[in-house]
C-alpha cells in the first residue's frame, strides 16, 4: 500500500488524506471477502465480530501509527491508546457488520480524528455503493468529491426518515413500540444496517432525517460530522437516543421520538 508520509504537524486536509487511504485500503482489504467466517459474539448473540473485522482494524491502526505514533486510537474491535499529540482516531473497521456477513451492500469503514474540539475530519467508506463520504470541520461535506448539502425544511409528514435497531432484544421491543408510533406521522421508514451511512444519507439528501437509540462514538464521529457540515443537526439525549436532520425537521422529529421513550 503506497502512502504518503505525514507528520505530525499535518494539516486538516492532510489528515483528511491519511484517513482517506487507509479507508480505502481497509476496503479493498473487505472486498475480499472469506469463503466462511469466523463470529464471535461481542455484547449479545446477535452483535457479532468476524474475523475481517479484526483484520481490518488492524490494518487501519498500524498504518495510521507507522505514520502518527504519538495519535490516539478509539477502535470498536478493542484497539485503545491515549494520545500524546492531542488527536485520537476513531475507527469502525466494519460499519454494518451483519450486511457484510450476508454479502448485503451498504457496510462501510469509518474513520474519524478528533482533537480537544472535537471531530476535525471524517471519511465512510462504501466499496459495495461506490460512495465515499468526507468532511473537514468547517469546510463542508462531499460526496465522491462532489460537495453535499441535508433536505431543508421538510415536514415531519413529508419525511424519509432512516433508523436502526439495537442489539438487545428488550431494547427491540421499545424501538417496535416507537416506530409504530411514528409511521402514521411520516412518509416511510428505511433501515439499511448501518449508523454510518444512515446519517450520511441525511447529509446526502437520501434521507430527511434520522433516528437511532445507543450509537457507540464509532458509529457516528466521521458521519455525524459529514453531516453537520451538510447543514443538518446531529444530537444525541439523556435517553441515549440519536437524531439527525436539517435544522426545520430535527427538533420535530426529536419531540415525536422522545415523545414515546
Amino acid at each position: 500500500m503506497q502512502m504518503k508520509n505525514f507528520s505530525h504537524q499535518d494539516s486538516p486536509n492532510d489528515l483528511l488524506e491519511l484517513a482517506l487511504q487507509v479507508a480505502r485500503a481497509a476496503g479493498d482489504l473487505l472486498m475480499d471477502r472469506p469463503a466462511s467466517f469466523e463470529i464471535s459474539s461481542k455484547s449479545t448473540a446477535i452483535d457479532i465480530a468476524t474475523q475481517m473485522d479484526r483484520a481490518s482494524e488492524r490494518l487501519i491502526v498500524e498504518s495510521i501509527l507507522a505514520r502518527r505514533p504519538n495519535d490516539g486510537i478509539i477502535g470498536e474491535e478493542g484497539s485503545s491508546r491515549d494520545s500524546t499529540s492531542g488527536l485520537t482516531w476513531v475507527i469502525d473497521p466494519v460499519d454494518g457488520t451483519v450486511n457484510y456477513l450476508y454479502g448485503l451492500p451498504g457496510w462501510n469503514v469509518s474513520i474519524a480524528v478528533k482533537d480537544e474540539l472535537g471531530v476535525i475530519a471524517g471519511v465512510v467508506h462504501s466499496p459495495t455503493t461506490n460512495s465515499t463520504f468526507t468532511a473537514i470541520r468547517g469546510q463542508g461535506a462531499y460526496f465522491n468529491s462532489e460537495k453535499i448539502r441535508c433536505n431543508d425544511p421538510v415536514p415531519l409528514n413529508r419525511a424519509l426518515i432512516g433508523t436502526g435497531f439495537a442489539y438487545d432484544v428488550d431494547r427491540r421491543v421499545e424501538q417496535g413500540r416507537i416506530v409504530a408510533q411514528l409511521l402514521p406521522q411520516i412518509r416511510d421508514l428505511r433501515r439499511l444496517g448501518s449508523a454510518a451511512i444512515d446519517i450520511c444519507y441525511v447529509a446526502l439528501g437520501a434521507f430527511d432525517g434520522y433516528f437511532e437509540f445507543g450509537l457507540f462514538e464509532w458509529d457516528a464521529a466521521a458521519a455525524a460530522l459529514i453531516a453537520q457540515e451538510a447543514g443538518a443537526v446531529f444530537t444525541t439525549d439523556s435517553h441515549g437516543v440519536s437524531v439527525c436532520a436539517g435544522p426545520a425537521l430535527h427538533s420535530t422529529l426529536a419531540h415525536a421520538v422522545e415523545a414515546h421513550v
